[in-house]
């Protein structure tokens, strides 16, 4: 499963960004954006604003690994 925090900082990273940019759109300590960096997993609402500043979906890159996990995981 997708390490969600790291690819959040993969994208963040190749639009030019840094977490302190991140923490003032979210909005939030700076801390709070390394933090999130570290998580596997993160919440809907809050994936949800991240999406949408970094205008990137990331439900999308999820959704689709569910699918290939579910088809490897069939045989299919």
């Amino acid at each position: 499963m997708m390490h969600v925090g790291n690819r959040i900082k993969e994208v963040l990273e190749e639009q030019g960004h840094n977490a302190c940019w991140l923490a003032s759109q979210i909005p939030c300590e700076r801390s709070n954006v390394y933090n999130i960096f570290k998580r596997e997993s993160i919440g809907i609402d809050l994936l949800f604003r991240i999406s949408e500043v970094l205008g990137h979906d990331f439900f999308k890159e999820i959704s689709d690994e569910i699918v290939r996990e579910m088809s490897a995981g069939n045989g299919k």
